[in-house]
């Protein structure tokens, strides 16, 4: 047993562990502080408020205030605003009052609150939109490379694993023998590397169970003018998963992946 699967096995361990609750008796909303970094190296935060039968989760408004603050406002940038909507579709979040909210039950708290986290970390990826010489994000450029393959896939694939929890990947591709999902990295750390495994594995016995078909994991990883840590590039590998360097995805052993 290596370190990645140390590390898969002890995901949900980390998750409880560097998770921490107060409650505000006189709002009755609570706080939950979670381990995953927010646009200023802090810990994403959102909050939850029982109404009745129905809980509300929110972020109070950090989210759009934050990439306001860096110069990277939603509303004014239509490149922004449509990714916004995307994302705000794909995992069920509304705005209400320039605050990212999403309504559950207590039956359905562990994934609600997963989509809102999920949500807030990809709308902050959008701080790099501010950036004069960036103009698109490195999903949107994976999406018109597969479109170059002529690749038909699904963008946002969503499914459900043993968990009990939905998890998103950018790109899913269904051929006749198997079946690939795809998640985009622009950056490669222990971190996002872990969490992609582990939804990975926890989506492939059902996966293949419903389709028949083998569910390969594929990494498309922007190593341009970054240095990748060849450890995070085995781990991949040693659990089954497979990768495409950005500077080699047009070599013909590259696009042999794409192959579903």
């Amino acid at each position: 047993m290596n370190w990645i699967d140390d590390s898969i096995n002890d995901y949900f361990n980390w998750l409880r562990k560097k998770t921490f609750i107060t409650k505000d008796e006189e709002t009755k909303w609570c706080s939950i502080t979670t381990p995953f970094i927010g646009l200023f190296n802090d810990n994403i935060e959102i909050y939850v408020k029982k109404d009745n039968d129905k809980l509300i989760f929110s972020d109070d408004g950090i989210t759009l205030s934050n990439l306001e603050l860096i110069g990277a406002p939603i509303m004014r940038s239509p490149k922004r605003k449509e990714w916004l909507e995307m994302i705000l579709l794909n995992y069920g979040i509304s705005i209400y009052e320039n605050e990212l909210q999403v309504i559950g039950t207590e039956k359905d708290f562990n994934q609600k609150k997963h989509d809102l986290i999920c949500a807030i970390s990809e709308i902050s990826d959008m701080a790099m939109m501010a950036k004069h010489n960036v103009n698109s994000i490195f999903k949107e450029d994976v999406k018109v490379y597969l479109d170059e393959q002529k690749i038909i896939y699904t963008p946002q694939f969503i499914a459900k694993g043993t968990s009990g929890l939905e998890f998103t990947f950018d790109f899913q591709i269904a051929g006749h023998q198997k079946e690939l999902v795809i998640k985009s990295f622009n950056t490669l750390n222990k971190n996002n590397i872990s969490s992609f495994l582990f939804g990975w594995d926890d989506i492939k016995p059902a996966r293949e169970k419903i389709t028949k078909k083998k569910l390969e994991g594929l990494a498309i990883v922007n190593n341009v003018e970054k240095d990748i840590k060849q450890e995070y590039l085995d781990a991949l590998v040693n659990k089954g998963a497979d990768y495409i360097l950005w500077d080699q995805r047009y070599y013909p052993e590259m696009s042999k992946k794409l192959v579903a």
